[in-house]
């Protein structure tokens, strides 16, 4: 939700900075587009998708979590030169990096959870359990390697939405923003 909001946002502002500033948008020359497809397909049928969500097995989700993150990396070292691309390259570096060395699992601290949905009792959640039908493996902030890189934001509670995001989201959705600003800078013109 955080990498929509922030692609919805970099259009929004780089179409308008196109018109304030009478630039024209210009095309992303990009190389393996095709992996992003590749390694997002299987992250929507695992976890997007609910009725199929909980027919994935288990011993699937680390397989599914390192793979596409691997396959999403490649696209990025791809296509490193065009602006923010390297953000989104660290993102995703964190977010593998945190997967991999905890289990194929995006871990999440019970105190995590609780932050995120406070009107649910702590006892519900179990270090070692899958997070509903989530990437997110919980467990104890003891036993998390790379703690700082795990599912340990979430937003304010003033905004509804529910959710845990990571250092590493941040960085790809201001990649992503960026990437999508840079679309009208002065330079890009013929």
């Amino acid at each position: 939700m955080i990498l929509l909001i922030a692609v919805v946002a970099g259009l929004a502002a780089t179409l308008i900075r196109a018109r304030l500033n009478n630039r024209k948008i210009k095309s992303l020359k990009l190389r393996l587009e095709w992996l992003v497809f590749v390694a997002v397909i299987p992250q929507i049928l695992a976890f997007e998708i609910k009725p199929l969500a909980p027919r994935v097995p288990e011993a699937w989700i680390p397989i599914i979590l390192i793979a596409s993150q691997g396959l999403l990396l490649l696209f990025v070292l791809a296509n490193i030169r065009p602006p923010g691309f390297w953000m989104l390259g660290l993102g995703l570096l964190g977010n593998f990096l945190a997967i991999a060395s905890n289990g194929g699992w995006m871990p999440i601290s019970p105190e995590t959870l609780q932050r995120m949905l406070p009107w649910v009792t702590a006892d519900r959640w179990a270090p070692g359990q899958r997070f509903e039908f989530t990437k997110d493996q919980i467990m104890a902030v003891a036993e998390t390697r790379f703690f700082w890189l795990s599912d340990r934001f979430t937003l304010p509670v003033w905004i509804p939405y529910r959710v845990a995001f990571s250092l590493g989201d941040i960085f790809i959705a201001a990649g992503a923003f960026y990437v999508l600003w840079s679309l009208s800078d002065r330079d890009q013109e013929d």
